[in-house]
């Protein structure tokens, strides 16, 4: 559906809003069974997070899944109905920006993360198909992601994916990394119509040979891909998270996902006792950078286990495979400045629709033209949203909270706007650590220093707690390791910092403290999704999620973050994950 003025859909402004928060209030009712008692649960040491003069050892967790009290013990003795246990606690921790479904299809296709070359591919690929072997039929097609031509020192092409007699025939379709180019075999080629010249927003590689589509022109592929049924859908989403669990997240934003994708969602929530995680779900309409209210009226709604309220838009591509969208051409790309998926003026006027209809908007936005573009786009819209103009920054921290998701590249006249207008920065830690080794050869020094990867910064320009998160499973999910990546500007697999001084953080001036960081994915993603003082905070009225770990987080060594083990973890007052 293409974007329009807002009169042509015959759907007045008035009427989209009456139907946001009808649909709000239906879905106000919790989607899991609550608890049929209170329980008093005590620890070695509890860091709430909440300011208090307090140093809690004890908490209360009523029948609805909620804090009810925190409390020290009188005389230190604990009370007799508590649950004593060693251990200390943190609060449950959030991902501003993962993917659950594409992270439990992840878990169930070929994992090509850190594949040094093509024979790699290859042999992951057999191993796979031989443990599944009905994979790679017209009705199952082999998927994967995880490749990077960086280590292939060029695109890969069709043909390589049938020269081995073992894939011959095969249908397979394999996303590069960062999911903005998918690689796919012979026989998904001719699948195909004669393909396009070009492709408005995306490209088409045909240079060493076809089979890599990027950005928009994946839509030429997507849609003939055999979907899994909802049943083998479920036991992806359940699969993604246990496996969140387990590394301590007790919530996530999913940062886009279609109208059919959520009403899965909430039939699963709303029955399934292993929906563990709670979800902030950002619709992206089924084409996207488009205003589908009808598809938003049907999905939209706030619960203690999925809300939906925000929309996902997308202004560039990725920086891997030079589609970021950049103001100057790319130092090692003289000939190209990226992709924008939506010209500036378009994209102001979808987020003007949705957020007059009452959305909360999040824009993709990775290169410095793309994010120029989107804090364009949110300047205009404040315009129509605030009434005083000397307070805009306000009105968006109260009522909107527009966000720009990645803020990888910005100019330092932009970050200075985003500063004024309180745009909120959506930060993953490790794309910094993972883009390191390409970094400097993509933007060149000047950009690099001045306009990339931004952490400390974005303090200064955002006075809420930066929402971090790992983009997940572009990259693993384990918030630790972002942690690890903020604070030591390292490699979290490896230990690793700068490419040219191993033993160094890279741009180091740019490290979060780890207070820092555990609040960027604990009280940032909650400000993020209009949680404050529900999530990410252990206090009186706040959600009963918390995370168990075997020393105090503060008292860690840094290094040590990279491959700690969470003990134990609760959502709302129920033990979702055990060490074993």
């Amino acid at each position: 559906m293409p974007s329009s003025p807002l009169l042509r859909w015959g759907l007045p402004i008035c009427i989209l809003a009456i139907a946001f928060v009808l649909a709000i209030r239906q879905q106000q009712q919790p989607l899991q069974q609550p608890l049929t008692t209170s329980a008093t649960h005590c620890y070695t040491s509890v860091r709430t997070l909440w300011p208090t003069n307090d140093s809690p050892k004890c908490f209360t967790v009523s029948s609805d899944g909620s804090f009810s009290d925190v409390f020290t013990p009188k005389d230190g003795e604990v009370p007799e109905d508590a649950v004593s246990s060693e251990g200390h606690v943190i609060p449950g921790l959030w991902d501003g920006h993962g993917h659950l479904r594409q992270y439990g299809e992840f878990l169930h296709s070929v994992d090509l993360f850190g594949s040094s070359s093509l024979e790699e591919v290859m042999v992951r690929v057999k191993k796979y198909i031989a443990e599944n072997p009905s994979a790679g039929s017209k009705d199952e097609w082999v998927r994967g992601i995880g490749w990077d031509q960086t280590f292939f020192g060029r695109m890969p092409t069709a043909d390589e994916l049938a020269q081995d007699p073992d894939l011959k025939g095969l249908y397979i379709m394999l996303d590069r990394i960062d999911v903005h180019c998918t690689w796919v075999s012979p026989a998904v080629l001719q699948l195909l119509p004669p393909l396009p010249p070009t492709v408005p927003g995306g490209e088409i590689i045909r240079e060493p040979g076809p089979g890599v589509f990027c950005d928009n022109a994946m839509d030429l592929v997507l849609p003939l891909w055999p979907r899994p049924n909802p049943a083998a859908q479920a036991r992806q989403v359940r699969s993604a998270m246990a496996a969140l669990n387990e590394v301590g997240l007790v919530g996530m934003h999913d940062a886009g996902e279609t109208r059919k994708n959520l009403e899965l969602y909430r039939e699963l929530a709303s029955h399934d006792e292993e929906w563990t995680v709670r979800v902030y779900g950002m619709l992206e309409c089924d084409k996207r950078n488009t205003f589908c209210p009808e598809d938003a009226a049907v999905v939209a709604g706030e619960s203690d286990f999925l809300t939906v309220r925000s929309v996902k838009l997308f202004a560039d591509g990725a920086l891997g495979s030079w589609g970021s969208a950049m103001l100057d051409p790319y130092a090692d790309h003289p000939d190209t400045s990226g992709t924008l998926l939506i010209n500036s003026s378009a994209l102001t006027t979808v987020t003007s629709q949705w957020s007059t209809a009452g959305y909360q908007v999040n824009i993709h936005a990775i290169g410095d033209l793309a994010n120029r573009n989107a804090i364009s786009a949110f300047s205009t819209a404040l315009e129509r949203l605030c009434p005083d103009p000397a307070d805009f920054a306000s009105c968006q921290r109260a009522t909107h909270r527009f966000r720009i998701e990645h803020s990888q590249i910005i100019h330092p006249e932009d970050q200075k706007l985003i500063s004024s207008l309180s745009i909120a920065p959506s930060v993953q830690p490790t794309h910094a650590t993972s883009d390191m080794k390409y970094a400097l050869s993509r933007l060149g020094s000047e950009r690099l220093a001045k306009s990339a990867y931004r952490m400390r910064s974005f303090l200064h320009v955002h006075p809420a707690p930066l929402i971090l998160g790992s983009d997940f499973p572009v990259e693993p999910p384990n918030p630790f390791r972002g942690m690890y990546a903020a604070v030591a500007r390292r490699d979290p697999a490896t230990g690793l910092g700068s490419p040219d001084k191993p033993d160094q953080g890279w741009h180091l001036d740019e490290a979060l403290t780890l207070d820092e960081a555990l609040e960027g994915f604990t009280k940032g993603p909650a400000w993020g999704a209009f949680l404050e003082d529900r999530a990410g905070v252990i206090k009186p009225g706040a959600y009963a999620d918390w995370v168990v770990l075997d020393e105090p987080l503060e008292k860690t060594d840094v290094e040590s973050l990279r491959s700690l083990k969470v003990k134990e973890t609760w959502v709302g007052g129920k033990r979702v994950y055990a060490r074993a």
